[in-house]
Formats: structure tokens, C-alpha cells, sequence
């Protein structure tokens, strides 16, 4: 009698993300530890000028012609040939896909390839599923996901349980084919937790983020501005992030006129954002962003910081109100001084909140849960997927 088989294959994983520097801070330790199981990696991205950086890795890396945030068709199909192209001569892979653009094109591209086994990452819907901004139609956005989703052999990483039921209801994916994880993760045995400096001379308030407007930075320094005449000598509010080619991205201009170096300080792009983040007392993230579950505030859970977040999607999960920290409106300047207020005005709140929040990140940010729910998506497909035999 015979029983089925699976002959092994050989382990290959193509990553495919919109920039070298995204895998490097969201998704390196996937990649990592799929090479220590045996796989061969291979990176799809936009060259930033971090290739070096991924190679020493071990990790093979191929540049992607991709305009994250463009909306030019020609552009979009150069990047669906080129997909379609690159999987034709790799159908024994595992490929998985993050951001809206790359599950939209690569999925349609491992579908007319014949790839069997793709995981596609949704790390959020972004400005395509905006409320306010729905160019193209979000009805063509998910016919166009529903082409490369709703198939055998595919599976859905949500980090949010508003994402999956839009894209559920719009009958973009089978129910069975989705997972969850918190967020990208964090490794907690690098981040620790730390107490709030007490020898400071003043208290910092912390943002981290893409340099967007609907990151809500805008609504902190109005919120900053509301407290400068009572906080400005005992108080410093930071700003960390830098520029991207979004067309809702702030300029220059906009961050050095509203930011005085002294009250209100724009830091630019930063390597030491944990260390930022110890040296600080709360984390401000107003964002109104289509988030999955934002890195800032994984960052400041793992630290032990209070958060003051607002109830968008992506946001509202990081945050038990009143426990580790507060939720407030979107566009609501005053309400997010007043929170920050109510913190600074209570140093043993402040501590309370920080130790629920490291609780918070304990439970449910832990980089390798996250990493073991990638690699067991994909091994999953590798087994069920690929080349089947016989033996008597």
C-alpha cells in the first residue's frame, strides 16, 4: 500500500519589503533565524544604501524598482513584470510579501508565476485604505488584493483585528488563512526595562516616527504650544524622525520653523532611539495613520514608558486606558496636553504606567513569538506546498 510522502525541498524564502532599512529594523530577526533553519534568504527591497549591511548577514540581495508611496501605472506595472519575472525563475520558494503594494503586485505576480506557497505581511493599510483618501478606490485596491489572496497556498499575517475584518468583509482572503501576531516585536532581553531618570533638570516627552502629518505630529506641537507658559523651563518636548518621499510627508521648513532647539526639538533621523527613550518620561504618538501595531510604541512598552496614543487603528491596542497610559481623540491638541499634563503633575502615576506598560510588552511583544509564528507559516507551506511523492 502506498502512503504519501513529502520529499524535502530545497528551503528558499524571498523577502520582499519596500527598503533595506524597514527589513533591518522591522523584519531582520525573521530573516536571521530562517537561515540558522537551513533556508536560503533571499532580500527584495529598495536600495537605501544598506545593502552592505544586509549582505554581511548572509542574506542575498536583489533591488526592487519600487516607488513606495507612487501612484504612476507605469511604475506599477514595471514593478509587476519585474516580480512576475524574478518568481517565473524561482517557483520553489516561499515568498513573503509586506506592505499594501508588494501584497497587491506580488501576489499577483507569484499567482501568474505559479508559486505555490506566499505569506503576505499586513503591517497596516496606510494611506491607500485612508478614510480621506481614497484614490484609487479602495474597492479596486481590494479587487486587485483579492487576486493574489483569496487562493490556496496563501496566508495573512494581521497585527491588528480591525485590518482583518475589512479585508475579511471584503472577501479579500479565506477566514482560515489568517494569523495575528502584536506588532513586528521587540527583543526583550536587548531592551529592558528602566526607571525614569531622576537626576534630570527636566522631564522629556518623546515622539518617534515617519516625519507624516497623519502621525499627528502637527497635533503635538499645538499640544506643546498649549503648555509652553506654565512647562517651558521644566520641560522638553523631543521629536525623532525623519523625511520620506510621501506626499503627506512634513518638509524641513515646516519642523525648523515650529521647533526652537530649546522647548520643542527636532532630532532628525536617529540610531539611539532606546536610549532616547530611557532618557524620557512619556511617549506621544497621535497618530491617525491606517498603523498595524506601531514600532514607537512597542519601543516605549519595552522601555517602560506611559503612553499617550489616540483611539486609530493600530494605536488603540497598544494602550489600557488608565493602566499604561491614556487614549485621546484624533485632532485633539487640547486633550493630548491635558494628558500630558495630568503625568507630569504625578511622578508615582508616571511610574505605575511605565511598569504596566513593560508588563504590556512582555506579554505580547516578544520578538521571537513573532519570529516562530513567520517560520512556522512558512515551513507549513514548504511541507504542504511543494513537491509531493510516493513511496511503496
Amino acid at each position: 500500500m502506498k502512503e504519501p510522502c513529502i520529499k524535502p525541498t530545497s528551503k528558499n524564502l524571498i523577502m520582499v519589503i519596500n527598503e533595506d532599512r524597514f527589513f533591518l529594523s522591522h523584519r531582520r530577526q525573521i530573516g536571521e533565524e530562517a537561515l540558522r533553519r537551513g533556508w536560503k534568504v533571499t532580500l527584495l527591497a529598495g536600495n537605501t544604501g544598506l545593502r552592505g549591511a544586509i549582505e554581511d548577514l548572509g542574506i542575498e540581495f536583489v533591488e526592487l524598482p519600487i516607488n513606495p508611496t507612487g501612484l504612476n501605472m507605469r511604475e506599477e506595472l514595471k514593478l509587476l513584470r519585474f516580480l512576475y519575472e524574478y518568481y517565473k525563475s524561482h517557483r520553489d520558494s516561499i515568498v513573503f510579501h509586506v506592505g499594501v503594494k508588494n501584497i497587491i503586485w506580488g501576489g499577483i505576480a507569484a499567482r501568474m508565476a505559479g508559486v505555490k506557497g506566499v505569506v503576505a505581511g499586513v503591517s497596516g493599510l496606510g494611506s491607500l485604505y485612508d478614510s480621506d483618501r481614497r484614490y484609487p478606490p479602495v474597492s479596486v485596491i481590494n479587487f486587485l488584493m483579492r487576486i493574489g489572496m483569496r487562493r490556496e497556498g496563501v496566508r495573512v499575517i494581521f497585527q491588528n483585528q480591525s485590518d482583518f475584518c475589512e479585508l475579511l468583509e471584503a472577501k479579500v482572503l479565506f477566514p482560515a488563512a489568517a494569523s495575528f501576531t502584536h506588532g513586528s516585536g521587540i527583543d526583550l532581553q536587548e531592551v529592558e526595562y528602566t526607571p525614569e531618570p531622576q537626576d534630570r533638570q527636566k522631564i522629556k516627552v518623546i515622539f518617534t516616527g515617519r516625519m507624516l502629518r497623519k502621525k499627528g505630529i502637527t497635533d503635538l506641537i499645538e499640544a506643546a504650544e498649549i503648555l509652553r507658559p506654565r512647562w517651558e523651563e521644566k520641560l522638553e518636548v523631543l521629536i525623532c524622525g525623519d523625511f520620506t518621499n510621501n506626499p503627506e510627508s512634513l518638509n524641513r521648513e515646516y519642523m525648523l520653523t515650529h521647533c526652537d532647539g530649546k522647548y520643542i526639538k527636532w532630532l532628525g533621523h536617529r540610531n539611539d532611539i532606546i536610549r532616547l527613550l530611557q532618557e524620557s518620561a512619556i511617549m506621544v504618538f497621535p497618530s491617525y495613520y491606517r498603523e498595524g501595531v506601531p514600532k514607537s510604541l512597542i519601543e516605549a512598552s519595552a522601555v517602560g514608558r506611559p503612553i499617550i496614543t489616540t483611539n486609530s487603528v493600530g494605536c488603540a491596542e497598544t494602550v489600557e486606558e488608565g493602566v499604561n497610559g491614556f487614549k485621546v481623540g484624533v485632532h485633539n491638541p487640547r486633550e493630548i496636553a491635558q494628558r500630558v499634563e495630568r503625568l507630569l503633575l504625578d511622578n508615582e502615576l508616571r511610574k505605575k504606567m511605565g511598569k504596566a506598560s513593560r508588563r504590556l510588552a512582555e506579554e505580547r511583544y516578544d520578538v521571537w513569538g513573532v519570529v516562530e509564528t513567520h517560520l512556522s507559516l512558512f515551513e507549513e507551506l514548504r511541507l504542504n506546498y511543494y513537491e509531493t511523492t510516493t513511496k511503496e
